[in-house]
């Protein structure tokens, strides 16, 4: 079985596929001082090691990348793809410089392509939104890069005294009735309304009024129903272009 590892700032997604199918899955939080021995204890309590035959990682967190190499030689004995320059991912990279571009964000292209069909466009709902492009001609050709929901907010707490944390769920109005209330629909309705400015200028730009775009990240499911632009959510977007990255690597 293959073990797919997203580590992002905020969180770390794991997937464990069976073939093509994603048997399981798990979200934890990104801690940037875990030892491989500490991942290993951690891993062990949410799956077999003895089942896992390689692992495929993409990490925006460099120092964490020798913690998964000893992961995989001691615990798991298994292959570790780390996706980086030199790895190949069929799709031709447009970038001026492809060493920038996080490998969470081709393989987000990688898998938008194949599920979605080219144009597409990728929002992910992350540390920071991103929004990745893949061409009509099937390229990755870049994209968007935007404070995301989480960082925005702390931000305003922290500037702002008399504002209070709130939960990120959906307000009952747009208009608010209460300090929270409207929190929450800034929150929802401004990130909504990010997403679509955005993607109307790269539609513009891309000359493809109709690209699909398709939303992943933590806080997806909360902005998609609110955005006149995302047609459908997909958690496990960057899991499965692990999946593919491997594959064509294998």
């Amino acid at each position: 079985m293959l073990l797919t590892v997203d580590v992002g700032n905020t969180q770390t997604v794991l997937g464990l596929y069976d073939d093509s199918r994603l048997s399981e899955h798990w979200r934890l939080a990104t801690d940037r001082t875990r030892t491989g021995d500490e991942l290993g204890v951690l891993l062990a309590g949410l799956l077999d090691p003895d089942a896992v035959d390689g692992i495929c990682l993409s990490t925006t967190v460099p120092t964490l990348v020798r913690e998964w190499e000893r992961l995989a030689e001691r615990w798991a004995h298994a292959a570790l793809l780390v996706v980086g320059p030199g790895v190949k991912t069929g799709i031709p990279i447009r970038y001026d410089d492809p060493r920038e571009v996080g490998p969470d964000r081709i393989v987000n292209a990688v898998a938008a392509r194949a599920r979605y069909g080219a144009p597409s466009i990728v929002v992910d709902f992350g540390t920071s939104t991103n929004f990745d492009v893949v061409s009509p001609e099937g390229e990755y050709v870049g994209g968007v890069l935007a404070p995301g929901i989480e960082v925005s907010m702390e931000a305003l707490f922290a500037r702002a005294a008399r504002l209070v944390d709130v939960d990120f769920v959906e307000p009952p109005s747009v208009i608010g009735k209460t300090t929270v209330g409207g929190l929450q629909s800034g929150l929802v309705y401004g990130f909504a309304g990010q997403v679509d400015g955005i993607v109307a200028r790269i539609r513009e730009e891309l000359g493809a009024p109709e690209a699909p775009v398709v939303a992943t990240g933590g806080l997806a499911e909360l902005v998609a129903p609110h955005s006149a632009a995302i047609e459908r959510v997909d958690p496990f977007l960057t899991l499965e272009g692990l999946r593919l990255v491997w594959e064509l690597n294998r």
